[in-house]
């Protein structure tokens, strides 16, 4: 365990000083505070490209229904391969056998879940583990994969377009998302949460009335953000990783994300911390065209063996124990 925390640490100082900008992190050790000394309003520093500032609403939008409410949470049966000659519609799992690779759509900056090792100059982290393993399955090797960078604006586009054959990026399955595209079954259960500097009388949403908050745009942090605090004003930024150095720039009071993502983060900046208690619930699922019911059926088989063998316990100790202990798999639901 200690040297998973030691890897992540140390994978976290490197993306953290990237994402920076040139802000270098230094020592074998733990990491120094990188925060700057910034003084001044708001508007002194530049906000990462593609920034928006959403003012405050006033009024807090409609809670949206529940996935567990609509059936998003339940997913197709493991199933056999399909036999050739049987072509069932939409993008094919022979397709992928004919091209001989897996085409991925993750995310390169979310530290501990895929991010781009300067060592080996490959990703690497949890989500993109996970999508070896489905690699492993279907084509008989983990290395048969080509991850593809998306922002999380631009995971579900790729999927209807069938640019991408699965999207392993921290995706929280919702009523809305799964009139779009297909999920897997849950494969991880995560938790939104928010990050602040050390010492902030940030402790939770009731703080964050009349503050600027971090969050990554087209995602579920986002519209919590909206619905729980509607006094607050959001600073969307493309990526989730972009919230640290709005942090870092002092242009934000807090960021809210899931806890997974906002653990990344904090890995990279000690001056940062996570507080607060779960402001909603995040059920993980790997997104695939919704035709592509073949395939759905074959990453399930994957999640499924993953849960039974102990290769996902295996994962979650190499990446994710700043998390805490492994908890037991999230059961499948099926609807089939």
């Amino acid at each position: 365990m200690h040297d998973d925390r030691r890897r992540a640490r140390r994978a976290g100082r490197v993306v953290g000083a990237l994402a920076a900008a040139g802000v270098i992190l230094a020592g074998c050790t733990a990491p120094e505070p990188v925060t700057p000394a910034v003084t001044g309003d708001y508007t002194q520093l530049s906000l990462p490209t593609g920034t928006q500032i959403i003012p405050p609403s006033g009024i807090a939008p409609a809670e949206p229904p529940a996935p567990s409410t609509c059936g998003a949470l339940a997913s197709l049966r493991p199933g056999p391969p399909v036999p050739p000659g049987d072509r069932p519609p939409g993008r094919l799992v022979a397709d992928i056998l004919a091209r001989g690779r897996l085409i991925v759509g993750v995310g390169q900056d979310t530290n501990l879940f895929s991010f781009r090792d300067p060592a080996t100059d490959t990703l690497t982290g949890f989500g993109v583990d996970l999508a070896r393993e489905v690699a492993r399955d279907l084509l008989g090797d983990p290395d048969k994969v080509e991850f593809r960078p998306l922002t999380p604006g631009g995971r579900f586009d790729a999927l209807e377009k069938n640019e991408d054959d699965i999207v392993a990026q921290t995706t929280t399955i919702t009523c809305e998302r799964a009139e779009r595209v297909a999920f897997s079954t849950v494969y991880l259960e995560a938790h939104q949460r928010l990050l602040v500097p050390a010492g902030s009388p940030i402790s939770g949403p009731q703080d964050l009335a009349g503050t600027r908050v971090c969050a990554a745009a087209d995602t579920t942090s986002l519209d919590t953000i909206r619905r729980i605090q509607p006094q607050a004003t959001i600073v969307a930024v493309p990526d989730r990783a972009d919230c640290l150095v709005v942090l870092q720039q002092r242009q934000a009071d807090a960021a809210s994300s899931d806890d997974t993502i906002l653990e990344g983060l904090a890995a990279q900046d000690p001056a940062f911390e996570i507080v607060g208690p779960a402001l909603e619930f995040e059920p993980y699922g790997i997104g695939i065209n919704k035709t592509n019911t073949d395939l759905v059926r074959r990453v399930n088989g994957t999640l499924e063996r993953m849960r039974t063998d102990g290769t996902w316990t295996t994962l979650y100790r190499r990446w994710l124990t700043a998390l805490g202990p492994p908890p037991p798999p999230p059961a499948p639901t099926y609807r089939d």
